[in-house]
């Protein structure tokens, strides 16, 4: 059997989202010492508050403010902190009933080892240094012997000088993908630049990339078949946004990305189109691989000087 590929894979990008008035006072009051949570139509404290009942779906607006003391209802203890996490040295991940609260908060709890956590232990908030206004303004909780506060949690308007509107929260995923037998194969014929694909022994289609399996019999494939390297535009789009993964690249806006049917091939990969006006690529334009130098991959397509195809010889694959 072949040597099966794997890499490390980093999916990662910023998610910005507006808050409502009931997100902007729990997150200006982190920033400020303050836990707020919402009454809802029970009578039952969140926290974190929510705009909207979760029973009744009525409108929520109703702030107390709460101690910054509570209860562990839950938790799991996580020996090997990874990167951006709260803490650095191995913590316990709690759910923390804060008094006079009804729901649990989801956080970290910095303790010496899982023998110091337990169900049922008091806690307190440690607040983080420097605040701006996010979750992370709770560096984390903290043992704490006392009672458990028993006082009616106060009224808040939620007022507070500078509110935080809006968040920019960094979304980032690592993990190692192993292609498969099917795609390690293509991955390293592109290496000699050329572009295989799998035959389905039932409908005999060919797929590039190869998946390993036919997504229309549920066959496996094994045939190899080399197709292209030319191929027909089925259909494209015309980027105006100068994406994050193009910063760094010599890619100006617009331009084009197409899906891209190779000769031989019953599958339109995608590609981008370059070496002509974005305002001229069309549907049926004949193009061919331009590989990126000393990379083991095609840098982008381009016009190959042959007639349009026709468009019955590739209407099934758009």
């Amino acid at each position: 059997m072949p040597d099966v590929l794997s890499a490390p894979l980093v999916v990662e990008f910023p998610f910005t989202r507006s808050l409502g008035p009931v997100q902007s006072a729990f997150l200006t009051g982190l920033r400020e010492r303050t836990v707020l949570g919402v009454r809802a139509d029970d009578g039952t404290v969140l926290v974190p508050p929510v705009e909207y009942d979760p029973v009744t779906a009525n409108e929520l607006g109703d702030l107390v403010e709460l101690a910054p003391t509570g209860t562990v209802t839950t938790w799991a203890w996580n020996p090997s902190p990874r990167r951006d996490q709260p803490l650095d040295t191995p913590f316990a991940w709690v759910l923390v009933r804060l008094d006079g609260a009804g729901t649990a908060l989801l956080h970290v709890l910095d303790a010496p080892g899982p023998e110091a956590v337990r169900t049922g232990m008091r806690v307190r908030i440690r607040w983080a240094a420097t605040r701006t206004g996010a979750i992370t303004d709770i560096a984390c909780f903290e043992p704490y012997e006392s009672e458990p506060d028993q006082a009616e949690p106060a009224p808040h308007t939620g007022e507070f000088a500078d509110p935080v509107t809006g968040i920019v929260v960094p979304a980032r995923l690592d993990y190692v993908h192993t292609p498969g037998r099917a795609q390690s194969a293509y991955i390293k014929a592109l290496e000699e630049r050329r572009t295989v694909g799998e035959r389905c022994p039932s409908c005999r289609k060919v797929y590039v990339p190869p998946r390993g399996a036919c997504p229309t019999c549920g066959v496996a494939t094994a045939e190899q078949v080399e197709v292209g390297p030319r191929g027909t535009v089925t259909t494209f789009c015309i980027v105006n946004i100068k994406a994050a993964h193009t910063a760094n690249l010599d890619i100006e806006v617009p331009y084009v990305y197409a899906h891209i049917a190779l000769d031989g091939a019953d599958l339109a990969l995608h590609g981008r189109i370059a070496g002509i006006p974005y305002d001229q690529v069309r549907m049926g334009l004949r193009v061919e691989p331009v590989w990126s130098e000393g990379a083991r991959h095609v840098d982008h397509y381009r016009p190959t000087g042959e007639p349009d195809a026709d468009y019955d010889t590739y209407k099934e694959l758009v």
